[in-house]
């Protein structure tokens, strides 16, 4: 009994009677299900009596009844759906969209042939019929495809494993275009370290300092004097002692 109240979708209370009284929260039905005490092993086997009691002879099913939470979402997560699609059919950029199975290929050259070097994004066509999200029926009948009768567990069960599916399959689109996204960004961070190093050699050659050109031209002219003048005093020292030789 602590277990059902733990649980948030049903109360469970003894009556004046001594009887197990079972309530659900919300409006969804509750099934609950009896069976024979197995006094050996201590646990409970369903059969026909029990179940015919429960059911009033009828055979259980795998619909939930009717909802009035359940209707409630149908038209929010078919909005969600649309929202999805027009999404993904606004992702362009200058007529092209990969999320419609466009291509883009990125040149990083202006070579042709093989020498261009380039990367080709593949894109995917990207909708919610293509991720296997069908629409939501407020029905408890079986629906066809991936449509969803909200009233029914079996493809509530359906749309559930549908979702964990898109999420695996987004996951991995994301995944790839990450890693091109990667790809572009290190060759524009190369590319602007190539412009940086070219546009500081420019400005170092044509925008010089004009005042400290021509004293660097000054300092060098001087050393050249004094190299000329150096060497002719050692030249005129050697003739000196060549003259006392003799």
């Amino acid at each position: 009994m602590n277990n059902i109240n733990k649980s948030g979708i049903a109360t469970a209370a003894i009556d004046s009677q001594g009887q197990l009284q079972i309530t659900g929260t919300g409006s969804d039905t509750l099934a609950v299900n009896a069976g024979l005490l197995n006094t050996t092993t201590g646990a409970l086997t369903a059969g026909p009596t029990e179940l015919a009691k429960l059911t009033g002879g009828a055979t259980p099913s795998a619909a939930g009844g009717t909802s009035a939470q359940r209707s409630a979402l149908v038209s929010q997560f078919n909005a969600l759906r649309d929202q999805f699609n027009q999404t993904a059919k606004d992702a362009g950029y200058n007529g092209t969209n990969l999320l419609t199975g466009d291509n883009l290929t990125i040149a990083f050259n202006e070579k042709t042939g093989t020498a261009q070097s380039k990367l080709t994004v593949q894109g995917n066509t990207l909708t919610a019929d293509s991720l296997g999200l069908g629409s939501f029926v407020d029905s408890s009948a079986t629906q066809a495809g991936g449509n969803v009768g909200i009233q029914n567990n079996a493809d509530l069960g359906k749309a559930s494993d549908a979702l964990t599916n898109a999420l695996t399959s987004l996951k991995s689109l994301s995944s790839n275009l990450g890693s091109n996204l990667s790809t572009v960004q290190n060759r524009q961070d190369f590319t602007k370290n190539i412009i940086d190093v070219l546009s500081t050699g420019s400005a170092n050659l044509t925008n010089a300092d004009m005042n400290e050109e021509a004293a660097n031209s000054q300092a060098l002219s001087t050393r050249q004097s004094l190299g000329i003048s150096a060497l002719s005093l050692a030249n005129t020292a050697n003739q000196g002692i060549l003259q006392l030789l003799r």
